[in-house]
Formats: structure tokens, C-alpha cells, sequence
């Protein structure tokens, strides 16, 4: 039986989770949606996939319904905020999480396509989607805007500087905006996990995954549902007086 003192109740809200069908977008989706919300799953290019991993999430208890789009495009976040706003209702709660490959390499060897592609992913992507969402939020004086960030922005990473620099952008904007929305009652925050291996990480040899353990000060890796955990208590009413943070989730490896 859920105690409503203590549980988080995220009952009447909607959530979209860009890049949600996979790794740890499919972990925040399946937390939003047990507690509650109406969620929006999000992918751009396995149907198949797609349409199983609404089914993991449905096969939950959880409500919600799966959009196909290009949220690095401004037709695509277009589209899909129209579409889940049709099917599902108003945006409540925006995770912007989805992210590309991220190619690493050093600087003199990289291509400035690839630079653009990080910068669309975590910086043109998160504002736009923010720029559709943050009407809603407005007249309802209620709302969540959370960005996955990750730890290399205050680690630095050699050879991943595109990466890291549109990561950076995307702090900036979170900052920014969790002042600027504030005085409606909205937060807009960041998580950032540190390496958690999912789906795409399965081809990472046992001695690079070896070598990063035993930098995690807590000594055990971190799971896709420590970062969904944190994202559902920022997405609730529990979270209500925290804005403009950057969470680490990384077992205290950001700790100096």
C-alpha cells in the first residue's frame, strides 16, 4: 500500500522522456510511469524496439504510449510535443535525455559535424523542447524540466572534448533556466550520472569497465535505476523547493 506521506505521487502529471526506449531513458520512463504519470516513450529509429519496449513498460502497470521523432530537429520536437499533447495531455514533466554516439578522439582529429551533432543533441534539443513546453508550465504554475547532464563536465575527459563541451552548454542553459522559471513555480534541474553501462556500452572490454570501478568511492557500480530514482523524486512535489541543481549520481566519484 503506498503511504502518501512518504511515497512519490506523480498521479494527473504527463511526462515525456526523450530517448526513452532504451538504457537509462527506459529506466526514467518506467519510474515516472509507477508513479503515476502519463508518460510519452520516445524514439527515432528501431520501431521494433520501440514498440517492446512499450510493452516492458505497459506490462508494468504503467500508462502511457510511444512517439517516433527526430528531437535533434525542430520539425521533430515540433511534431512530438503536438502529438503527446493530443494523445496524452499538456507536458507536465520534460526529461530531456536522448544522445547520439559520442564519438572520442582528440581534438586535432575531430570533424566539426561531429561538434555540431553534440551540440544539437544537448543544446539545441534541450532548449527548444524546454522553449515548446514552458507555456503550459507557465499558466499552470507548475512544472519540471530535468536534464540528463553526466560527471565528465567536472571530471574532464581527454579526447572527448565535444562531448563535454556541449554537456557544458547544457549546464548553462539548466542554470539559467531554473532562475528564469522559478517565479512560476517550475524547477528545471540536471542529473548527471557518471559511467553506468547499459545496452550500447557491450562491447567495452572487462579492463576498461575494471579500471573505472575502482575510481567509484562507494565500490560498486552504479544501476540505470539509481539515476530513474533521482530523476522521479526531482519530477515530484517532494522536490518542490529544489532548482538549478546538478546531481550527481556517480557514488561520489565528483567529490575533490
Amino acid at each position: 500500500m503506498r503511504d502518501e506521506n512518504t511515497s512519490i505521487s506523480l498521479v494527473g502529471r504527463v511526462a515525456l522522456v526523450t530517448g526513452s526506449t532504451t538504457g537509462l531513458g527506459h529506466e526514467i520512463a518506467l519510474a515516472l510511469g509507477r508513479a503515476g504519470a502519463r508518460v510519452a516513450l520516445n524514439y527515432v529509429h528501431d520501431e521494433a524496439r520501440g514498440r517492446a519496449a512499450l510493452a516492458r513498460y505497459t506490462a508494468n502497470g504503467a500508462t502511457g504510449a510511444l512517439f517516433r521523432a527526430d528531437v535533434m530537429t525542430a520539425s521533430g520536437i515540433d511534431s512530438l510535443v503536438d502529438d503527446v499533447t493530443s494523445r496524452l495531455g499538456p507536458i507536465d514533466i520534460l526529461v530531456a535525455n536522448a544522445t547520439p554516439s559520442q564519438p572520442q578522439r582528440a581534438l586535432e582529429n575531430y570533424h566539426w559535424a561531429e561538434v555540431q551533432t553534440m551540440l544539437d543533441a544537448f543544446v539545441k534539443s534541450p532548449f527548444l523542447l524546454s522553449q515548446r513546453v514552458v507555456p503550459h508550465m507557465k499558466k499552470q504554475r507548475w512544472g519540471r524540466i530535468i536534464n540528463i547532464g553526466s560527471e565528465v563536465l567536472d571530471q574532464g575527459a581527454p579526447h572527448f572534448s565535444a562531448y563535454v563541451a556541449a554537456k557544458g552548454g547544457q549546464n548553462g542553459l539548466n542554470r539559467s533556466l531554473a532562475k528564469e522559471r522559478a517565479p512560476w513555480n517550475s524547477s528545471v534541474n540536471m542529473v548527471s550520472p557518471g559511467w553506468i553501462p547499459v545496452e550500447r556500452h557491450a562491447a567495452v572490454s572487462a579492463s576498461d569497465k575494471e579500471r573505472y570501478l575502482e575510481t567509484i568511492p562507494m565500490g560498486r557500480w552504479g544501476t540505470p535505476d539509481d539515476v530513474a530514482g533521482a530523476v522521479a523524486f526531482l519530477a515530484s512535489d517532494r522536490a518542490s523547493f529544489v532548482t538549478g541543481a546538478d546531481l550527481h549520481v556517480n557514488g561520489g566519484r565528483s567529490v575533490q
